[in-house]
């Protein structure tokens, strides 16, 4: 599904980022440009970002 029409980023190009390494909206923004124009895909990009983390282990807390 497109998340971001301004850019045509979909959701798996999201959960791809999130399995790349980035935490947060910021780290999206940056390696996909979720965002950078008019904003209305932010709310469902967070909620993308923060459910595939809920799911994906993160290694480095443990250690």
């Amino acid at each position: 599904m497109y998340v971001c029409l301004c850019h045509a980023i979909t959701d798996t190009q999201i959960r791809e980022a999130v399995d790349q390494g980035d935490l947060s909206l910021a780290d999206v923004k940056k390696r996909l440009g979720v965002g950078n124009q008019c904003g209305k895909c932010t709310r469902m990009a967070s909620e993308i970002i923060q459910a595939r983390l809920d799911v994906t282990p993160n290694f480095y807390e443990v250690a």
